[in-house]
């Protein structure tokens, strides 16, 4: 039976990968000759839009991909994608820095095709018979089977499109191929909660990495970064189980390679990490100077600035539940343990800022709670500093947890944004700051100035997030999302 359906499935992409070069033959001459022309009567002058601000791309880069395109020769991936959603005017306009990562990307796309076998990403290319064989000998002769391709490490500012990018190159991937796309906590988590089932093993890490490599040989992890040190140590050993098993990494991250885990408790254990990473993808940054999650249509969600607004964003929340009546709830967690929810109605959640902030809680806690609600009122955020920088850490994971899940935030803050995070700072900008003429007021200036590396750099992400979070095409999302669930 596995057999019969082996080759239905190979037919079958067979078909499809066939069905789409007899379709692109026949409408993509046309289409490209209507592009030409009206790109030659109107530059610059219609601009498209997307439902996502991070999907927008310079129409005029559409001159620069690669001449096949315009020959009519069949071909898939991320830039073909790409030059589908010109003709449909589903782009918008962008920058020049996205269409050469694209063609990054299309690089990567087409030489996973064309190795495919050698890559073992078929699902189905191989038998349970031939995997056995090879772990076995494995067991007595210590193998090392790096994949003949390199992945990519795509690196740059907040809102720069790269969630965007790898999204528009994972979609193009054949789907019997072995494949999985993740956000980078949600892949920690995962681990951690694999090495727990594996307890007692003498080496669990290479267990946990057989098993995922017999899941996905390509990985896409979005979001890289570590500020763990539980993280930081077992990623070089898990990484080169995973790269010699023949696993592809494809990852985004704001900080380059060599900024990883930047001033982390015992960072030295974790450099060959970072050295093992540039070995085996191409490192590739995202230059951009706009930030396109703040051209989005801002100031129409629920973000409240002002102090003592306890009263009325339980009227907000009350309104958005409806007639359900809110009550005390607990949400399961990884490894057994559970969440105690305020308030929870319609999926819709309920919690003071240090409930959710101020207690030893992680990405585990919050992506359990996502899970259940899609809807989260947080009352009470403060400015952040050195007194509260513990509780920062802690709101930043919080909102990369609910931007992956398109969750809604109903917040009541003490201020904008930008303004939260002002007192936060990077080593780098406290040495750049003007002294004051008096140590008095410089005194003064500086009592809860925070200087963290780590915070520093992940604080514009946030800012962009809650910037976007707050905008009519991300509720837009939410709204479809949460349609998904019903």
């Amino acid at each position: 039976m596995r057999i019969i359906m082996r080759y239905l499935t190979q037919f079958g992409w067979a078909y499809h990968r066939q069905g789409n070069r007899i379709l692109v033959g026949l409408v993509r001459q046309p289409l490209l000759n209507w592009i030409n022309e009206s790109y030659r009567l109107a530059y610059n002058a219609a601009i498209y839009k997307h439902g996502h601000p991070s999907c927008m791309i310079r129409r005029a880069s559409f001159a620069d991909v690669p001449e096949d395109l315009n020959e009519g020769v069949a071909r898939a991936g991320p830039l073909v994608e790409y030059e589908r959603r010109i003709v449909a005017g589903e782009l918008l306009d962008g920058d020049i820095y996205q269409v050469g990562t694209l063609r990054e990307l299309q690089r990567l796309y087409d030489e996973l095709v064309e190795k495919a076998d050698a890559c073992r990403l078929d699902r189905y290319g191989s038998s349970e018979k031939q995997s056995r064989s090879r772990w076995l000998w494995s067991r007595f002769i210590p193998q090392s089977s790096y994949s003949p391709v390199k992945g990519l490490y795509l690196y740059g500012g907040v809102g720069t499109g790269k969630t965007m990018l790898m999204d528009l190159f994972f979609h193009q991937l054949p789907g019997n191929w072995r494949t999985k796309r993740i956000h980078f906590h949600d892949f920690m988590l995962n681990v951690h909660s694999r090495l727990q089932k594996h307890k007692g093993v003498s080496d669990p890490l290479e267990v946990v990495a057989g098993e995922i490599s017999d899941e996905a040989i390509l990985l896409c992890l979005d979001e890289f970064m570590v500020t763990d040190v539980a993280d930081a140590l077992i990623l070089n050993r898990l990484f080169k189980h995973l790269f010699n098993d023949g696993a592809i990494l494809v990852s985004t991250s704001n900080r380059a390679p060599d900024n990883l885990y930047e001033g982390g408790l015992q960072r030295d254990l974790f450099l060959p990490f970072i050295a093992t990473i540039k070995e085996r993808c191409v490192v590739r940054e995202i230059g951009s100077s706009v930030d396109y999650r703040r051209k989005t249509s801002a100031e129409e969600g629920f973000y409240f600035v002002g102090k003592d607004l306890s009263t009325f964003l339980k009227q907000e929340f009350m309104r958005l539940i409806g007639d359900h009546k809110p009550i005390p709830q607990y949400v399961e967690v990884v490894m057994g343990r559970t969440l105690h929810v305020p308030m929870g109605a319609n999926g819709c959640a309920y919690f003071p800022f240090d409930e959710l902030c101020d207690r030893p809680l992680g990405a585990a806690d919050y992506f359990g709670l996502f899970k259940k609600f899609h809807t989260l009122a947080l009352e009470g955020v403060p400015v952040f500093g050195l007194s509260n920088r513990t509780a920062a850490h802690r709101f930043i994971t919080l909102v990369d947890v609910m931007y992956e899940n398109k969750a809604r935030l109903l917040c009541a803050a003490e201020a904008t944004p930008y303004e939260l995070f002002e007192k936060i700072v990077t080593i780098a900008d406290a040495q750049n700051m003007a002294p004051r003429t008096s140590s008095r007021s410089r005194k003064s200036d500086d009592a809860d100035l925070c200087v963290d590396n780590e915070l520093g750099f992940t604080k514009d992400r946030t800012i962009s997030r809650l910037t976007e979070m707050n905008s009519r095409e991300y509720l837009e999302q939410h709204a479809l999302e949460k349609q998904k669930l019903h």
